[in-house]
């Protein structure tokens, strides 16, 4: 749960600030603090910059926190709008961080400067406030995590617009939450039965494939990979979502693995280690989904979650086997590690399909999946790797990175890079054993299951980043929802005003 917010227009006076335990006060850009006479407790903070030797304007690119007369925490921030939104987002996360780490029930947020800044401002500060209030799942006794329980607004009102920033701060926040479950308690039937009552309590439709139900269908890429697992406990997780009057058809695939030993070639320990997060892809698509749905974006929405373990066991997959898909494609497994390609293969084909022969099949599928440590290795954690089938989905996947605070990176899709995947014996080669370009090949592989649809992949290199990245102050990131709900939006912005022509079946 989020914290609840109280907002009010009214400006923040000198004796409400002192009765607050913590508060960020976020401040107009501005080179002198001499017009900012509205402020509350500026003489604390011109000694606090007197005596670090800073000026006004450093506030921009250095928050300082400051203690308040009656003992609370005052944390003072500058947003400048031509800086970006990650910067932004980043500054107010490090305004919020000391404050933060005390666990405080309440928080004060004051906004000033013009109206249209203090109502910008807010919703990017209540954002990294929502986020950064919650708490991941421990089980820690002491001390035991406080969530932040309630914000207190002052400067600016808008409902409607903090909504929409809580459905996502609310949706990055499950994805987190899901990822940080260990092994041991969110195993694909512990995974499966929260879903069910996420579906449930959502209204949404939920479907499941099951292992017998993939083998009769031959879905031989997902099969081979969770016949490893006992109990056989896997399945493929279809929820969906119509509105009254859609204006376009949107298919999400998230990888959910939730634990990759991989398999016969075994991971050594350093690399196993946080192999519970491999399902993160899933968690990020259901989060995209309910956050799109809590804003009531007019889109028939379809998550599909290829729920599974990647286990070592005599009946696990081995390389050199040779499986066939559910599209009919042989496949050559070179690699068990590379198991995430293998179970989106045969995801990506039901997304592509549509739920059966009479429904029409999606205008645009994305799929979020922890894929390859090539991306990695080619990023850092900083960003994440998106593949796109046109130059305009490339185009707006960039611009929703800027937009949204999670940046990417696009990839080339050339087709010459599937030689790499050439078999002698299959249709196709599962991987390499060289590691050259993996996240293309990746890419290049996954491809061939979308029949050609409008498709967007990313690789998620900044799942986890250490010490938290943009909004976000936790290791696990989150990333791809924001980015999601702003690609989705601006999709859906220019689908409407030229809708493709659809590819008859």
């Amino acid at each position: 749960m989020l914290a609840k917010l109280n907002q009010t227009a009214a400006p923040l006076g000198a004796a409400a600030l002192e009765r607050a335990t913590h508060a960020v006060l976020v401040l107009p850009f501005a080179r002198k603090l001499d017009g900012l006479r509205d402020v509350p407790a500026l003489d604390r903070l011109r000694a606090a910059l007197k005596r670090r030797d800073m000026k006004a304007e450093d506030l921009a690119k250095t928050p300082v926190t400051v203690n308040l007369a009656g003992g609370g925490l005052c944390s003072f921030v500058m947003l400048d709008g031509g800086k970006s939104m990650f910067d932004r987002q980043s500054l107010l996360r490090r305004a919020m961080a000391p404050l933060m780490e005390e666990q405080p029930r309440e928080l004060v947020l004051a906004l000033f400067g013009s109206a249209e800044a203090r109502r910008e401002n807010a919703r990017e500060a209540l954002y990294v406030a929502w986020l950064n209030g919650a708490r991941l799942p421990t089980r820690r006794k002491k001390p035991a995590p406080r969530p932040l329980a309630r914000i207190h607004l002052y400067g600016a009102r808008d409902a409607a617009g903090f909504a929409e920033i809580a459905a996502v701060a609310e949706a990055n926040t499950l994805a987190r939450a899901l990822t940080a479950t260990p092994p041991n308690e969110l195993t694909p039937t512990a995974y499966r039965q929260r879903l069910r009552q996420i579906a449930r309590a959502s209204r949404w439709q939920c479907e499941e494939y099951d292992m017998r139900r993939l083998r009769r269908l031959g879905a031989g890429a997902f099969v081979a990979v969770a016949q490893g697992s006992v109990p056989e406990d896997a399945a493929i997780v279809h929820l969906s979502w119509r509105p009254k009057k859609p204006q376009g058809r949107l298919a999400l695939v998230g990888k959910g693995i939730c634990f990759d030993t991989g398999g016969h070639n075994l991971k050594p320990a350093k690399y196993m280690a946080g192999m519970h997060e491999d399902m993160n892809g899933s968690a990020v698509a259901l989060g995209l989904m309910q956050a799109l749905i809590e804003r009531n974006m007019p889109l028939a929405i379809d998550a599909w979650l290829p729920i599974a373990q990647n286990h070592l066991s005599p009946e696990a997959y081995k390389q050199n086997d040779i499986v066939t898909a559910l599209d009919g494609t042989t496949i050559e497994v070179v690699h068990t590690d590379a198991e995430g390609r293998m179970v989106l293969a045969d995801t990506l084909t039901l997304a592509s399909r549509g739920k059966d022969k009479k429904s029409a099949r999606p205008d645009l599928v994305i799929d979020f999946a922890t894929l390859t440590g090539s991306m990695g290795y080619a990023l850092g954690s900083r960003y994440s790797g998106v593949f796109a089938t046109s130059s305009e989905l490339a185009r707006l996947a960039v611009a929703a990175g800027e937009a949204s605070g999670e940046r990417v990176c696009v990839f080339p899709l050339d087709a010459d890079y599937e030689a790499g995947l050439e078999s002698k014996v299959a249709d196709i080669k599962q991987c390499t054993l060289d590691g050259e370009a993996d996240h293309i090949l990746a890419a290049r592989f996954l491809k061939r299951f979308t029949d050609d649809l409008a498709w967007v992949h990313m690789d998620l290199s900044a799942s986890n980043c250490s010490g938290g990245l943009g909004a976000v102050g936790t290791d696990l990131t989150g990333f791809g929802v924001a980015w999601g709900v702003e690609f989705v939006e601006q999709w859906l912005a220019a689908h409407a005003a030229s809708p493709a022509p659809r590819k008859r079946r």
